[in-house]
C-alpha cells in the first residue's frame, strides 16, 4: 500500500509538470506571434502581408516581377490568377486592362509629389495639400503597389468603367483579389474609395472578405 501511494503522488507531480510546460510553451508561442505581427510579416501566407498608412513594407519583402503585355509589371506569384480573371472577363464581353501594377519607391514618390502639387494649384495650403494627397496616394514605403501584388484595373476603351468595376466587385474574389479600398471604409483603410484598386490575398481570404464585407485590416483583426 505504501509503494502505491508514492506512485500515485509521483503521477500527480508529473501531470502538474506537464501542464506547467504546456502553459509556458503557449505563452512563448503567443509572444512569437505578437512579435511577428508587429513587423507585419505573416508567419505563413505572404499574400496576407498588411501594408497601409501605419504599416510599412517589410524590409525582408522581395518581388520577382513578370511583365504583362502592356508593360505593367506584377509579382510573378499573382500573374496566373490575374490572367485567368482577365480571360473570364473577356469571355463575358467585358474588357479591362491593368493600368498600374508594381511601382518603385521613386515612382510612388513622384505620384505623391504630383498629387500634392495638384492640390497646391487649387489654392490649398502646403499642409492641407499634403493631408488631402495622403487620402488618395499612399506615402512611399507604405504603398501596396510597391509590393507588386496590387493592381489598378481599368476599362480598356471597349467597355465602360462602371461595367468593369461592377464585374470586379462581384467576381474578383473568385480569383483571390479583393477591392482594397471600398466606400464607407475610409476610416479603416485611410484611403478614399478606389473601385479600380485590387489586391491579391488568396482565394480563401478573398471569399471570406467578400462574404462579410470586410477590409483586409478587419479580416486580419479577426
Amino acid at each position: 500500500m505504501k509503494k502505491r501511494r508514492k506512485k500515485h503522488k509521483s503521477g500527480i507531480f508529473t501531470l502538474i509538470c506537464a501542464l506547467a510546460l504546456t502553459v509556458l510553451l503557449f505563452c512563448h508561442y503567443n509572444a512569437d506571434e505578437k512579435k511577428v505581427s508587429e513587423y507585419n510579416i505573416s508567419p505563413k501566407e505572404w499574400y496576407l502581408v498588411l501594408v497601409n498608412k501605419d504599416n510599412p513594407i517589410p524590409e525582408t519583402w522581395e518581388s520577382d516581377l513578370t511583365e504583362l503585355s502592356n508593360g505593367v509589371r506584377v509579382d510573378s506569384r499573382i500573374y496566373a490568377p490575374l490572367e485567368m480573371m482577365f480571360e473570364q472577363m473577356n469571355k463575358q464581353g467585358i474588357y479591362a486592362k491593368a493600368g498600374e501594377g508594381y511601382r518603385t519607391h521613386n515612382e510612388q514618390q513622384k505620384m505623391m509629389n504630383d498629387k500634392v502639387n495638384a492640390f497646391l494649384a487649387e489654392g490649398y495650403s502646403a499642409k492641407k495639400a499634403d493631408e488631402l494627397a495622403r487620402t488618395w496616394v499612399a506615402v512611399p514605403g507604405y504603398s501596396e503597389h510597391e509590393l507588386g501584388i496590387a493592381v489598378d484595373i481599368n476599362a480598356d476603351g471597349s467597355s465602360e468603367p462602371d461595367e468593369v468595376y461592377s464585374w470586379l466587385a462581384d467576381n474578383a474574389y473568385r480569383y483571390g483579389f479583393i477591392r482594397r479600398y471600398p466606400p464607407g471604409k475610409e476610416r479603416i483603410t485611410g484611403i478614399s474609395n478606389e473601385p479600380w484598386h485590387y489586391r491579391y490575398v488568396g482565394t480563401e481570404a478573398a471569399e471570406y472578405i467578400y462574404e462579410h464585407d470586410l477590409t483586409l485590416e478587419e479580416y486580419l483583426d479577426r
